[in-house]
């Protein structure tokens, strides 16, 4: 599976943040633990639920194939006990769009045994996605923030008129007063 995310940053700051492991720790969907123990190798434990099976997979990422700050490879493997394991591989490469934007390009393979195989290829191929899907926009999250929306609602209500309408700005001295009728 192949797609791409446009994230409002220099490439070489998407390629800071594809190196640092906070930044993956808090991207990656339900992880726990993400231990740095060298520059290509990390340890991490995972929680995640596929289907019907929840299950916490501890194992080793690598960085391969490095080209700084071009993109890589990043290989992960992991056990879930008796729920089996899982293997896959994102191979990710940066292009910058303008002096401040990266289009972040991803293809992502991944293999599974034991009780997680016997769901069907469907559900595995549709929860593969969705978790990458996630991880990518988590990331472009951390490395370019969008403004929060209530931040946006009130930006927006501060530029509107601070005009109350109907009966309830009546009872509160707000819109129009209304003109008693003598009839």
């Amino acid at each position: 599976m192949t797609d791409s995310q446009r994230i409002e940053a220099s490439r070489e700051k998407v390629w800071e943040a594809l190196n640092d492991p906070e930044v993956l720790k808090a991207s990656i969907p339900g992880c726990e633990e993400l231990t740095k123990n060298s520059d290509t190798e990390l340890e991490a434990k995972v929680k995640l639920k596929v289907g019907p099976v929840k299950a916490t997979f501890g194992g080793k990422v690598t960085l391969n194939d490095l080209d700084p700050p071009n993109g890589y490879t990043i290989e992960g493997e992991g056990s879930g006990g008796v729920a089996g394991f899982a293997r896959g591989a994102a191979k990710v490469s940066l292009e910058e769009d303008g002096p401040d934007a990266t289009i972040l390009t991803y293809e992502v393979d991944a293999k599974i045994g034991g009780k997680l195989a016997q769901l069907g290829s469907r559900l595995i191929d549709s929860t593969a996605k969705r978790l990458a899907g996630e991880f990518f926009t988590n990331f472009g999250e951390h490395v370019a923030p969008s403004a929060p929306e209530a931040e946006v609602v009130e930006a927006e209500a501060a530029d509107a008129p601070a005009e109350k309408k109907g009966w309830l700005g009546g009872l509160f001295g707000g819109g129009k007063k209304e003109e008693e009728v003598v009839g």
